[in-house]
């Protein structure tokens, strides 16, 4: 028998005499920044929802974000959360099948979730407390994903493995946390070069990233351009001396010098400059930069940075969903990437907001164990400072 749909009431809309952190649901705060007039005339230009009166793209996401959130394991349980009654009330609908999820999966545009994905970050960014060596620098890096060959013939790898690449440029947003702001989604076999194009284009910015970028034509045309960029040179490379700097007393680098790199048949038309110094295990590092306005000093702490986009990598594959998919198919794959990125922005967001010093594994912890309740409070339990001490530390103290 066929449920009957719930006319969408939500207890906790506002009232002229409830407080503001009452408004939503703590899931309903959340999931707050994406329900913007932008992204409704985003949807109503594409298309995307003509015909369809229940599982909107709208309800598509909130459904996928809660998925991402409680790590769901299929679409059969995703179908399963809607019998949750403040979900019933959230999405406007009493039930769902895994056949329309899985059709709605494959039927989103991946751009408009890109762009609600790009909203987000510049939302985050607009209100950076980076302090100003930090805003003006941004690194790039790239992830593989692991898939089964047979199930994903499009991702192409290798001969026996499927995959797809993460491209990222992550900013930074305070004196050590990142979040990434563009990112293009590659079969793994792509080579990370052919991307830069999209991920390094600011005039003024300094792009910290790794030996799979180097292009010798593109340094040239970032020196140009007056974009900055600090990277490793690869171990088979060609130098020409030019300059030798002088380094200063009590400096990890060994090595300042002004070069020309590439062999007599293929040399860069601008001179750059290298700095050798050893990373924190003591393994050399042989950087190049066109920066020679800073330190050495500053330009092997710019490269040493790079260890924020491990953090987030690690992060990311931990405690977000991008190892598993709920489809098979090209664009219910990269859905499933943005809507990742979505969630974590959405955390991001939260604790810029909220002004709290938990870490985001945290907040989700809460956020989970208060999900259907208003949002005040999972505020207040953001905003609850951490005891100094446990009973038993005081006893032992005391003693």
């Amino acid at each position: 028998m066929e449920w009957q749909v719930v006319p969408v009431h939500n207890p906790l809309k506002r009232t002229n005499h409830m407080d503001k952190d009452t408004l939503f649901s703590s899931f309903g705060k959340w999931i707050s920044p994406i329900i913007t007039k932008t992204f409704t005339d985003s949807v109503e230009e594409s298309g995307q929802d003509k015909y369809v009166k229940k599982l909107t793209t709208m309800a598509y996401c909130k459904l996928f974000l809660h998925a991402q959130l409680q790590n769901r394991e299929s679409l059969r349980d995703i179908a399963d959360d809607v019998n949750n009654d403040e979900f019933q009330r959230e999405l406007g609908f009493s039930s769902i099948s895994a056949a329309q999820l899985c059709r709605k999966h494959n039927q989103v545009n991946p751009d408009l979730l890109q762009n609600v994905f790009e909203r987000l970050a510049s939302r985050i960014l607009s209100h950076s407390t980076s302090p100003a060596e930090r805003t003006a620098m941004k690194v790039i890096d790239s992830t593989t994903v692991s898939l089964c060959l047979q199930q994903f013939k499009w991702a192409t790898f290798r001969k026996s493995k499927a995959g797809i690449k993460l491209h990222l440029r992550l900013a930074f947003v305070d004196a050590e946390g990142v979040v990434p702001e563009r990112a293009t989604i590659t079969e793994a076999k792509k080579n990370d070069r052919t991307q830069m194009d999209s991920l390094i284009n600011e005039e003024g910015v300094t792009y910290v990233f790794d030996r799979g970028y180097v292009d010798y034509g593109a340094f040239d045309s970032y020196s140009e351009r007056g974009i900055h960029f600090v990277t490793r040179l690869k171990n088979n490379a060609v130098i020409e001396p030019l300059e030798s700097f002088e380094i200063p007393i009590g400096s990890k680098v060994s090595m300042d010098e002004k070069i020309r790199i590439g062999s007599p048949q293929k040399r860069t038309k601008h001179a750059f400059r290298m700095v050798e110094t050893a990373d924190s295990e003591g393994n050399l590092l042989i950087l190049v930069t066109n920066r020679f306005d800073l330190t050495c000093d500053e330009i092997s702490d710019m490269y040493r940075s790079r260890w924020a986009i491990e953090t987030f990598f690690k992060w990311m594959k931990q405690h977000l969903r991008v190892k598993r998919f709920y489809g098979t198919s090209e664009q219910a794959v990269r859905n499933q990437v943005w809507i990742a990125l979505i969630a974590f922005c959405l955390l991001v967001l939260t604790k810029q907001e909220a002004q709290v010093p938990h870490s985001l594994l945290q907040l989700i912890r809460w956020l989970k164990a208060l999900l259907w309740k208003p949002y005040g409070q999972w505020l207040k339990r953001m905003k609850r400072p951490p005891s100094r001490k446990s009973i038993g530390r005081r006893r032992k103290d005391s003693s």
